[in-house]
């Protein structure tokens, strides 16, 4: 398997759109085939890379496509808050299917694997690296360690009610202190994305609104009742 060096990912990427193909758990649509589709769908309209999660559907992705992915794995963990790649056999099975960057959790809590283990690992296997922040703490130290991507991925989903927009401060102190950022996290209509970009994010990744058709179903349907409710007030 011919691989994409650092500069030519980087390249591809830059200020462009990442369209996150990881449809809803045990959904209709949650098939290796359907999620090559989704990927395939997507750099036909313009996606500049993708993210990918799990080992199978990135193998049929990767088929697919040849443009820059980052490869995942989630597991729902007993013993640990950590979903996003929390082994080092992760790290080895995504960079044989095919990731070219591989994202892995970056907060500060408790893990199965250190997150010095994970750098090492992936910088050993000659990938880029991208670690999925809640904060500008977790984003520095993570960018100490020669992380290559920070993502703003998990501002808002570590405790507490999460907000409804994205986390445009953190893409900017991220930013401000010379990281180069993933914005991650809400990013659910074409403005915010490109909000992002004009507040120095080196690219932009978006799932929901573009692959998760249950969700964008519902924001239709939840506008509507909301519609109902208030058109009955009214009467």
């Amino acid at each position: 398997m011919s691989r994409l060096s650092k500069e030519s990912i980087l390249s591809q990427i830059k200020q462009g759109l990442i369209a996150s193909c990881q449809p809803v758990d045990n959904g209709p649509m949650d098939s290796p085939e359907i999620v090559a589709a989704m990927a395939a769908a997507s750099v036909a309209g313009g996606a500049v890379g993708l993210r990918i999660e799990g080992i199978e559907n990135l193998k049929a992705a990767r088929k697919a496509v040849d443009v820059p992915i980052v490869g995942i794995v989630k597991y729902d963990l007993d013993d640990s808050p950590v979903r996003i790649t929390p082994f080092l056999q992760d790290i080895d099975d995504l960079f044989n299917a095919g990731a070219d960057i591989i994202a892995f959790d970056g907060t500060d809590r408790v893990r199965p694997t250190t997150i010095e283990a994970c750098v090492k690992r992936i910088q050993e296997l000659g990938a880029m690296s991208m670690a999925d922040c809640s904060n500008l703490a977790e984003g520095l130290y993570c960018q100490s360690l020669g992380v290559d991507l920070i993502g703003s991925t998990m501002s808002g989903y570590t405790g507490g009610e999460t907000p409804k927009g994205p986390d445009v401060q953190l893409v900017r102190d991220l930013v401000a202190n010379g990281c180069r950022v993933m914005a991650e996290g809400r990013y659910n209509s074409p403005e915010l994305a490109a909000l992002a970009i004009e507040n120095g994010a080196y690219a932009v990744t978006v799932g929901s609104a573009l692959t998760r058709l249950e969700h964008i179903v519902s924001w239709f349907v939840d506008a509507i009742a909301d519609c109902k409710t208030d058109c009955k007030k009214g009467a």
